[in-house]
């Protein structure tokens, strides 16, 4: 994109939009650093929101699922290192409750406040600690609520390795993004969590139309693991605070500001070491052109060539080939580019093979499959697999 608000950088701290505050804190649910969060509108505001479809969704999917039908939402807070998923009917009273408390603290009607809660499956949350530090902040009031954009993406965050933020303008208004989530990523309508916080005056209809567009091209084209959580989620909240904006461009600013996220999403993935990104053109539809670049991203063999600059680009070739069900598809037709060296049909000599090797050592890696069948194309996000991506997983836990 080349619009203004889609170029905006801000100078200085990353700052809420206009009406919206927040909160972070440690109610321990890891032993060091802020793990709960809480932002607010100081008006009442439209929201929509997605989330995972995950037969195992968790107590906080299925609240906020119920809550953001409305249209109307005030506040999200986000409990983090622990999904409650899992957790029988105690885990479902437990993420009621802190809605209820986190509604009371802020004076907002609970039906207007969603819940996010990342981490372990199958453990309770710790709600005499949580309990315990609620009540601290409820005596404190909205005198504490203090942080940043940049304060409540850290204290979302898990096994990241850094904090998700995003910003973008319409107007004279301002659209801000916090997102975490580096594995577990294979998106089923939403992905990991994200919040979009803005003061611009959007219909609920408006909203919820942008949500979905942005979604569809953005986070739903992202995946590090092929693994959909259980707790996927993806919100926007739109006070109204600096007045009307226009529609689509509106829809642009934050389709743009979810693609900076999922970006940034794929980028620290896991143990990844580099941005993969790979196009599929010339396909007979969308679907299909998503499908294919799927079956590319996501294939351990082309991920560990990446990471190893290893020059095998039959691989992409194989993940192509395994679309066993896309007949239209003619090897013939196909041509594959990493960057703008074409490796097939065409075989590539040696000083090819070498320009070759220097591209996968880039930290951003595109392949570009045309298929020739017609004129649909769609790009999506991952990245390399490495042993750390491994060693993460294997001692999460312990």
């Amino acid at each position: 994109m080349t619009h203004d608000h889609a170029l905006h950088r801000e100078s200085g701290p990353l700052a809420w939009p206009l009406g919206f505050r927040a909160y972070t804190g440690h109610g321990g649910l890891r032993e060091h650093g802020d793990d709960i969060s809480v932002v607010v509108s100081d008006r009442p505001a439209a929201g929509a929101a997605m989330f995972t479809r995950s037969l195992f969704a968790g107590p906080a999917v299925v609240l906020s699922r119920a809550h953001a039908a409305g249209g109307r939402l005030r506040a999200v807070t986000t409990l983090a290192q622990n999904a409650n998923v899992a957790t029988g009917r105690q885990g479902a009273e437990n993420a009621a409750e802190v809605v209820r408390r986190v509604a009371g603290i802020l004076g907002v009607p609970q039906e207007e406040v969603l819940i996010g809660s990342t981490g372990v499956i199958g453990r309770p949350l710790p709600m005499d600690t949580i309990r315990a530090h609620l009540d601290e902040t409820a005596g404190r009031g909205l005198a504490a609520f203090t942080a940043g954009p940049l304060d409540v993406a850290r204290a979302m965050m898990t096994t990241d390795t850094r904090p998700k933020t995003a910003v973008r303008t319409v107007g004279r208004a301002r659209v801000v993004g916090v997102a975490k989530g580096v594995g577990m990523l294979e998106p089923d309508m939403a992905t990991m969590l994200a919040y979009v916080f803005t003061d611009a005056e959007v219909a609920p209809a408006d909203l919820s139309g942008a949500l979905r567009a942005a979604v569809d091209r953005t986070f739903n084209c992202l995946s590090v693991d092929t693994d959909t959580s259980t707790s996927d989620t993806v919100a926007v909240i739109a006070n109204g605070a600096a007045g009307p904006v226009d529609p689509a461009e509106f829809a642009d600013a934050l389709a743009d500001l979810c693609l900076d996220l999922t970006r940034q999403l794929a980028g620290d993935g896991e143990g990844a070491t580099k941005l993969l990104r790979v196009t599929v053109a010339g396909a007979g539809d969308r679907a299909q052109a998503k499908r294919v670049a799927k079956s590319v991203v996501n294939s351990p063999l082309v991920k560990t060539a990446v990471h190893g600059a290893d020059p095998n680009w039959g691989r992409v070739l194989m993940a192509i080939g395994k679309n066993t069900d896309d007949t239209d598809i003619v090897p013939g037709d196909v041509t594959v580019r990493f960057g703008d060296i074409e490796v097939y049909p065409e075989e590539p000599g040696d000083d090819t093979l070498d320009a070759l090797v220097d591209v996968m050592r880039r930290d951003e890696v595109d392949i570009v499959v045309t298929l020739g069948l017609g004129e649909a194309e769609a790009t999506v996000y991952g990245c390399d697999l490495s042993a750390g991506y491994v060693r993460v997983n294997a001692d999460y836990t312990t």
